[in-house]
């Protein structure tokens, strides 16, 4: 009897029955952690869930990983439209924000998560 662990939805992947992404666990265990802490990271998911999901990617590695370039691309495209945007809509903002890299730090705002905090 086989288990189904990753779903196909709206053009994404999900852990079946959540809405925790592929996305999410493989990037955290690219990153260096284990499935025990993926699970403590998302309390929703079941250890057989995390394992499920990496086999999963293991045996569609060339699909998932291609999926993974494309998202991070069409991110990359997205950030890039939202810097020019505050850049003309909130320009002293933008200013400290490029002072801060200009300083030799990262940026505050490069994640995904926190890309969706500046649209608001």
């Amino acid at each position: 009897m086989s288990k189904e662990y990753v779903s196909k939805t709206n053009g994404g992947y999900r852990l079946t029955g959540t809405r925790v992404s592929l996305d999410s666990v493989v990037y955290a265990w690219l990153n260096g952690l284990s499935p025990e802490s993926i699970v403590d990271d998302f309390p929703v998911l079941t250890l057989e869930q995390v394992h499920g999901a990496l086999a999963f990617y293991l045996a569609h590695q060339d699909e998932i990983d291609e999926y993974l370039r494309l998202g991070e691309a069409e991110y990359e495209v997205l950030r890039q439209k939202h810097i020019e945007q505050l850049r003309t809509t909130k320009p002293q903002l933008y200013e400290k924000l490029m002072a801060h890299k200009q300083r030799g730090a990262e940026p505050a705002m490069t994640s995904k998560s926190d890309f969706r905090l500046m649209r608001t």
